[in-house]
């Protein structure tokens, strides 16, 4: 019998659904104990007993998948991102690696404009400062009165712009390949150098990949490029932003805010700086929560898994949760 991996924290609990259909495919399940992700260790445990993967951002380095080679075949990653798999090495041992491109891209704009809205009207601090007693009327902005740059125009960074274009916002872009000149025209977007989106934007959305060239992208020059004014939002990756070099831009008040779902280390640590600072607003790596979206993930992470392993789909077996309305939220509690 085949044996899989099941370390994605979004599917276990929703595991009990599915069990049917993998063991109609002839598939054992090793569900590992997982909070956010497995360490390189805990994965090596793992090394030469299974034949797949289902996994969120576990580390599958050079390292792990020698030591899972040649039984592991296949790693099908829950979500978009697999910058924590390493594809070269896994495509020199013949391990298929898949993922599920698009997946989040309404629900991380919408958490993108959410935070904007949050910053441009002031609703978090002025419902901080009712529920006190205060009656204190905050300066806020008009969208309308406000630039957005976004780096990485790729599925979210075009979503990001179409919904801020609609609020009247200036739009700006930067990537490091051409982005689809129709796109462009229809939504009003100048494509612009980093350093010129950074100096002019009220607002910098990071939506690109993490790679080596997005790798600490917004260091201690970049946040000195921006305005004092400015707010920077990150869904992206954390560790495309240097958090150390944010921290200091923020006290230093060399720009205006954060909202921040993604970190260098997650869980954020209880003694980040970052969880009291007040024009910080954060998230638990959570801008992808969609019932529906979560239930399309489902389904093709365990495809893409049958994929790779060559195994045949079964015959329609009930899963349930149709429309995702009974998959429940991991467990996110806090550090």
């Amino acid at each position: 019998m085949l044996q899989v991996l099941i370390s994605a924290p979004y599917m276990i609990p929703v595991l009990d659904r599915f069990r049917p259909a993998f063991q109609a495919s002839g598939i054992q399940l090793l569900v590992a104990s997982v909070r956010e992700r497995l360490s390189e260790p805990e994965l090596l445990e793992y090394a030469g007993a299974i034949d797949g993967a289902i996994c969120g951002d576990d580390p599958f380095t050079a390292t792990v998948l020698q030591a899972a080679a040649p039984r592991l075949r296949v790693i099908s990653k829950w979500g978009t991102g697999i910058d924590s798999i390493d594809r070269q090495e896994a495509a020199r041992l013949g391990i298929q690696v898949f993922n599920t491109p698009g997946a989040f891209t309404d629900a991380v704009a919408d958490s993108v404009l959410g935070c904007i809205l949050s910053f441009a009207r002031r609703i978090p601090w002025t419902d901080r400062d009712m529920k006190a007693g205060a009656w204190v009327k905050q300066a806020c902005r008009a969208l309308t009165e406000c630039t957005l740059g976004v780096v990485g125009v790729g599925n979210i960074g075009k979503a990001v712009l179409r919904r801020a274009g609609t609020f009247g916002m200036a739009l700006l872009g930067n990537d490091i390949i051409p982005v689809d000149a129709a796109f462009l025209a229809d939504v009003g977007v100048e494509m612009v150098p980093l350093e010129d989106l950074l100096a002019r934007s009220d607002f910098v959305s990071l939506s690109c990949d993490l790679n080596p060239t997005s790798l600490g992208l917004i260091d201690r020059q970049a946040l000195a490029r921006m305005k004092p004014s400015a707010v920077l939002i990150n869904t992206s990756r954390g560790p495309v932003v240097n958090e150390e070099a944010l921290v200091a831009s923020l006290r230093a008040g060399n720009i205006a805010g954060a909202g921040l779902d993604v970190f260098l280390e997650e869980p954020l640590p209880a003694s980040s700086p970052l969880r009291s600072m007040d024009n910080v607003l954060l998230s638990p790596h959570n801008a992808n929560s969609s019932p529906q979206a979560w239930e399309r993930v489902h389904r093709t992470t365990f495809d893409n898994l049958l994929r790779g392993l060559g195994v045949t789909t079964p015959p329609a077996v009930d899963v349930g949760g149709e429309g995702g309305s009974d998959t429940p939220a991991p467990d996110r509690r806090r550090a």
